[in-house]
């Protein structure tokens, strides 16, 4: 077991002990929290919480957890790499496809795919060696999505987006005609209190930020139609969907959000995150990353073409 000892400077007096030890070592705050909760993290040989203020001449000891071999079983699903090195991967993931396991869906997930691609290029961050899927996507939306391959980029790649320094752009089809060319959606999103597996625009609940700009307008015989840019400041649960519903222009296939319609016949909704913009977690060179659409929503876009009227 691996024992690590700081020694508090003068300089570096009066910060909490968790944001202290994360600019000292490659450990995510909700490590340190964990280390602390089990004892493994000690001020001068005595338990100490995350809030404590380090002061000069502190000496704190840090015990590091033994990693545990991931319980999950690394899986041959095919899925299309876009970017990789020695730090990060980027995947276009398909619609249907589950990012993590959980109740219902124990394997066959993404996880599962990025562990046979990774083998031991692998974060630990959890405790467990596994890959470190640093953002989401519905399972019925495709497109982009970053995985950590170490703790250093799992940290770095997590810091960006809390700070919203990650551009994510998709594309969307929607249902009806969008008149603005262009608008920004700032509406709250929490818990359904109707639906508690649904999201919904609350009062009460987290700020999200939706914008989104009209590439193309459809008119057909039997109904209208809107593809839409649409870029994210906030990655609320459900939040492009959901505003898109709320502004009475639900997205083609979603289920969830649309009252049941589905036209078209899809399973789940017409999203594809199609852009990724960052700076590389370890080089801090500018990442432009770009998914092409998927088979299903180029076929439904060469059908509404087939059958314009306008």
């Amino acid at each position: 077991m691996e024992k690590i000892q700081i020694v508090v400077k003068g300089t570096e007096e009066g910060s909490r002990l968790d944001s202290y030890i994360t600019t000292k070592q490659e450990f995510s705050r909700m490590t340190v929290k964990r280390l602390l909760e089990k004892g493994k993290i000690t001020v001068n040989e005595k338990k100490a919480k995350p809030s404590y203020l380090v002061q000069q001449g502190d000496k704190i000891f840090i015990e590091k957890e033994e990693l545990k071999e991931s319980k999950l079983k690394p899986q041959n699903i095919p899925i299309s790499v876009i970017y990789e090195d020695e730090d990060i991967l980027v995947v276009n993931k398909p619609k249907g496809l589950v990012v993590h396991p959980a109740n219902g869906n124990p394997d066959g997930t993404l996880v599962n795919a990025i562990l046979a691609l990774c083998k031991d290029s692998l974060s630990g961050i959890g405790g467990e060696i596994r890959p470190g899927i640093v953002h989401r996507l519905d399972k019925d939306t495709s497109g982009l999505l970053i995985v950590a391959k170490n703790d250093k980029t799992h940290i770095k790649m997590s810091e960006q987006i809390k700070n919203r320094e990650v551009k994510k752009t998709y594309v969307a089809l929607v249902r009806g005609i969008v008149p603005e060319e262009e608008a920004t959606i700032d509406m709250p999103i929490g818990r359904s209190s109707k639906d508690r597996k649904k999201m919904a625009v609350t009062r009460n609940g987290k700020q999200a930020i939706t914008h989104f700009q009209v590439l193309k307008r459809y008119h057909t015989q039997k109904s209208c139609y809107t593809l839409l840019q649409i870029k994210i400041d906030t990655g609320r649960t459900h939040q492009i969907r959901v505003h898109m519903a709320e502004i009475g222009h639900p997205i083609i296939g979603d289920m969830v959000y649309s009252n049941g319609k589905n036209e078209f016949r899809v399973e789940g909704q017409c999203l594809h995150a199609q852009k990724l913009e960052f700076k590389h977690p370890i080089t801090g060179r500018l990442m432009q990353l770009e998914a092409p659409l998927p088979e299903y929503l180029k076929e439904i876009l060469e059908q509404l073409e087939k059958n314009r009227i306008d």
